[in-house]
C-alpha cells in the first residue's frame, strides 16, 4: 500500500515492491516548500483518464504510474481498496501532481498541510498519513 509520509522537510510517496513495479517508478520524495496545496478527491481515478499512461491501467481501478497530457506529468498510486485520494499540486518538480489513493483523504490533506513551514504555507494545514 502507498504510504505518505513527513519527514525531514519532505514529502514522500513510499510504494510497495509489486507497486513500483506496476508504476514503472520507485518512490519519490518533495521537499514541503514544493507543495502548493493538496485536494480532497472523491474519485481518484479521474485525474488519470487523459493522457499517455506508462505503468498500470484498469480503468476504475487501477493507477499506478506517470500520466502525460497537456504539458503536464502526474504521478498516480491508486488502488480498488482506495477510489478516493488526494491530489498533492507540486510546484518546481518534475510531476506537476500527485494522485494517491487514500483511506482518509480528509485527514492525510490536513497532515500534509500542517507539516509544511509558515512561511511556505499557502492553504491550510500537514503530517504523515498513510495512502493505499
Amino acid at each position: 500500500m502507498a504510504e505518505l509520509c513527513v519527514q525531514d522537510g519532505a514529502l514522500a510517496l513510499h510504494l510497495s515492491a509489486a507497486e513500483k513495479v506496476g508504476a514503472v517508478h520507485g518512490d519519490l520524495r518533495v521537499p514541503l516548500s514544493a507543495v502548493r496545496r493538496v485536494e480532497v478527491l472523491a474519485d481518484a481515478h479521474g485525474p488519470a483518464d487523459d493522457g499517455v499512461k506508462l505503468g498500470t491501467r484498469i480503468p476504475g481501478m487501477i493507477e499506478m504510474g506517470t500520466v502525460r497530457g497537456g504539458g503536464r506529468n502526474i504521478f498516480a498510486a491508486v488502488l480498488p481498496d482506495t477510489p478516493r485520494g488526494v491530489r498533492i499540486v507540486l510546484d518546481g518538480s518534475f510531476y506537476h501532481e500527485w494522485i494517491v489513493g487514500c483511506a482518509d483523504p480528509e485527514s492525510v490533506a490536513r497532515q500534509i498541510m500542517a507539516r509544511r513551514s509558515p512561511r511556505t504555507r499557502r492553504t491550510g494545514p500537514a503530517r504523515p498519513g498513510r495512502a493505499g
